[in-house]
């Protein structure tokens, strides 16, 4: 028996940049699987979005971030063929600025790499996630945050 879902899931997604490159993990479970994406996943209880975003980065990644600001709000919706909902995530992308040291993949991904944006383009299948970029590119420029600090 399928179990529907009793209300959305909240996960936070990460637009982490270092200079003109957006950092990038490959997925390696579902949803999405294979699929180049930003890091991400779920909010825990007690957890403000801001801390999940840190939490996830290094988890995902291994690298210290710090977020700037909330992006955007997502939902993403997935019904059967009756129209019943089969999956609910409401998605807060953060934008963030990533600390020094080397991404390494960990967690739920299977690769980490830095694109530009033409390169994330042509790498990110969802288009969700392609627009979401842009409009943190255009978003970042308009503050000076100062450097990361690790921890």
């Amino acid at each position: 028996m399928n179990q529907r879902p009793a209300r959305p899931v909240v996960g936070v997604g990460i637009v982490a940049w270092r200079d003109d490159r957006v950092l990038l993990v490959r997925r390696a479970y579902p949803p999405r699987q294979g699929e180049w994406s930003i890091p991400g996943g779920h909010q825990e209880l007690g957890e403000t979005v801001f801390e999940a975003a840190v939490r996830e980065a290094r988890e995902e990644t291994g690298l210290s971030v710090r977020p700037r600001e909330i992006l955007t709000v997502i939902d993403a919706i997935r019904r059967d063929d009756a129209g019943a909902v089969t999956h609910h995530y409401t998605l807060v992308e953060v934008l963030a600025d990533a600390g020094p040291g080397d991404a390494v993949a960990g967690d739920d991904a299977d690769a980490v790499r830095w694109a530009t944006l033409d390169e994330a383009d042509r790498l990110i299948a969802w288009s969700q996630t392609r627009r979401l970029i842009r409009l943190a590119d255009d978003r970042r420029g308009r503050t000076d945050p100062g450097p990361v600090r690790p921890g």
